[in-house]
Order: C-alpha cells, then structure tokens, then sequence
C-alpha cells in the first residue's frame, strides 16, 4: 500500500513532522535546533530496544554524539527529574530528545526545564503564576518523539510529575516545556502490545472527549476534538486487532496528538480522579481514564447531554443520543478487552473518601462541566469501583 498520503508537516500546534519512517530525520532535525549532544531521555524498557540504539547509531553516523538517560519510573518522580538533570549536566548536553510513551516524554521535558534553574522543581508546579519564575534563556530545547498513541505529551506545555512524599501527582507548567519539533513516526508504535494499545488510545479518547464537552470557550479545540474521536473510533479497535496495521496506527498516532492539542480547552473530573488513583496505586494513567469514562460521563449528563448528541451523530451512532453514546462506549471498552471496574485491577474503597478530596482539590477538576464536591467524587470513585451505571 502507498502511505504517502499519510505523510505531512505541520506547523500546530508546534513544528510536527508525520509519516511513516520519518524517525530518519532526527539528526537533521537536532542540527536544525543547533543540537551537536543532545541527551535522548526513555524509559528502561525501551532502552533496551533496537529502536533505541538504532535511533542513537543514526545521530552519531551524521555528526550527533547522543547518549541515553533511562532511569525513570512509569510514573516518573521528582528524583527521577532529579537524576535526568544531573546526567545532562556531566555529559555537558545541549538539549533533549524525549524518547517513548507518557512517563518518557514528561520526564524528559521537565529535565529540560529544570537545568536551567535554580530554584526547585516544586515551584513550578501550576499554580497561580508559578511558570513566570522560570528562567526561559536556560532552558534545553526538546525533541519529541512519541512511540505509544496516547498521553499527547509531545504537544504538551505541562508534565505530570508524582510527589512520592505527599502520594499526590502535581502538574509543571510553562508556555515553553513545548517541543520545538515533534516526529510522529507510527511505525515506532507497531510493537505495543495490544493491552497497551487499547490503554493508551482510550487515554487519547478521554483527552478528546473531556476536552469536546469542557465548558471553556474554545471552538477550534472543539472541533479538533470532535474528528479526533471520530478517527479513535474508526481506528483502535484495528490497531488492537492488528498490530501491524501502519493505516491504524497512523491514524491513531494522530488522534492523539489531536486530543492533547485540544485539550487546552480543559479536562474534567475523569483525570481529576485518575490522577488521585494513580499516585495512590501507581496504576496505568489510560487504563484508569479508560475504566472511569462511563461512569464520569453520567455524572456530568445534565451538562453535556446537549453535546453528546451532537457528538453521537458525528460519529454516525445508530442510536445517537446520549444513552447511545454511553452505550457505545461500554461496548467499545468491552471490545477492547478493558476491566468494567476499578475492583478488576486491584483498587479498593479504602480509600474512598481520600480520592474524594483529591480529585476535587486536582487542577483538572476546575474544568469540569459540573463543579463537583468531595462527596461527589467519592460517589463517582464508588461507582466506577463496584460498576454501578
């Protein structure tokens, strides 16, 4: 099949290179940015991949001298930022090329960030104006290169960073963590196996969504929103079928990007309360996305009932109204092989009324369609505990 068609460079919401193959690119592109001995930043898993040292043997065949940092965790911490930071420093490194999935991609963008700084890592957390006490002139300069469809984390201006001491995810912020260039190469993603694969691409469909039914006026994220769901729905469950379906991966590598580019609109209470259960349990960030959708999208019903329609008739439902929608979206989940509840995959009411409290006081709940409470959260953590719709 020709792929040409798949192949293209855009310039939105930063400098995107898409199509298969383009990972071949990347010297050219850290000599664009003025990069001579980047520091590529992955996760352990990756690093031991031929993709990985195929990727450094290219930079250092056209001039790159590219070393690797990996040590980071799938929910990467502040020693691990930490470590990053020290590792750029002794190799003398002049920028990043953030390597891999969610936790690859956030790592590497704050280790970026924070060589520049003298203040802690902690200060920049988003808040208020915490970003205006970043000193830009010294920040490295980030290539991204994502090998999972999910976390759009290479359009991103934030990265998720767990606080092992307080047991809560905070979020770093600053206008310029975004990548200067982005390489969405699908054939980087044909090995995901398929748990993960579905994981991540609901990830991408929770982005998306949240962001369509948030209540911020937004119409172009809106709109990037509605086709990104579209091509989710269209695509995934191929890509989970078929690993090696390049059609279904592009696409979905695409979506991707489109939902965290949409999602500056806001998100909602699903990464409110994913965020509290994975700094909690450490569990996968899209697989919780993936199990608390439907229970999220009830609770905001009276809200985005409106939108729902309007969604399920894009989307072409047989039944498009609101309760079709809902019903798609289990049926899309049971497809994809995805736990109903949060039970399924260890998670107890234990801490119930804790998740509460943190999902309201998460920086994503204030873009939720409705302000919920403490108890509110609670109830919708129980709800998606024990299955109840």
């Amino acid at each position: 099949m020709n792929y040409d068609h798949f192949t293209a460079n855009w310039h939105y919401p930063t400098n995107i290179r898409q199509g298969i193959g383009r990972i071949i690119e990347l010297p050219e592109h850290c000599k664009d940015l003025g990069m001579t001995n980047p520091l590529l930043i992955t996760d352990p898993m990756l690093a031991k991949l031929p993709m990985v040292s195929q990727v450094i043997c290219n930079c250092r065949d056209h001039g790159i001298k590219c070393e690797i940092f990996h040590d980071i965790v799938s929910n990467p911490t502040k020693q691990n930022i930490l470590d990053g930071v020290i590792a750029f420093k002794k190799g003398e490194h002049d920028g990043v090329i953030a390597f891999g999935g969610g936790s690859a991609l956030d790592a590497a963008k704050s280790v970026a960030l924070m060589v520049g700084q003298i203040l802690p890592l902690w200060d920049f957390e988003d808040k208020d104006d915490s970003w205006t006490r970043v000193k830009t002139e010294t920040m490295a300069s980030v290539i991204a290169v994502p090998t999972t469809s999910g976390t759009g984390s290479e359009v991103g201006r934030a990265a998720v960073i767990t606080d092992v001491d307080a047991q809560v995810k905070r979020l770093i912020f600053h206008p310029k963590m975004m990548p200067s260039i982005v390489i969405l190469d699908p054939e980087l993603t044909l090995d995901l196996p398929p748990k993960l694969t579905a994981a991540t691409g609901m990830d991408a469909l929770s982005h998306a969504l949240e962001a369509y039914c948030a209540p911020g006026y937004h119409p172009m994220a809106q709109g990037i929103a509605l086709e990104a769901i579209r091509l989710i729905k269209n695509y995934l469950l191929r890509a989970v079928r078929d690993g090696q379906d390049l059609e279904a991966r592009a696409h979905i590598m695409v979506a991707s990007t489109m939902g965290a580019t949409a999602f500056q609109r806001g998100l909602g209470a699903m990464h409110a309360l994913a965020h509290s259960l994975g700094a909690l349990y450490n569990t996968h960030h899209g697989l919780l996305n993936a199990i608390l959708m439907p229970y999220v999208i009830k609770a905001n019903r009276i809200e985005i009932e409106d939108n729902i329609r309007r969604l399920s008739r894009y989307l072409a439902l047989k039944d498009a109204c609101f309760d079709g929608f809902l019903t798609w979206v289990i049926g899309f989940r049971e497809q994809l092989n995805i736990a109903h509840t949060l039970k399924e995959i260890g998670i107890n009411e234990c801490d119930a009324t804790r998740i509460g409290i943190m999902a309201f006081n998460d920086p994503c709940a204030g873009g939720n369609p409705i302000q919920f409470s403490e108890k509110q959260y609670t109830d919708i953590f129980i709800n998606a505990l024990n299955g109840n719709i």
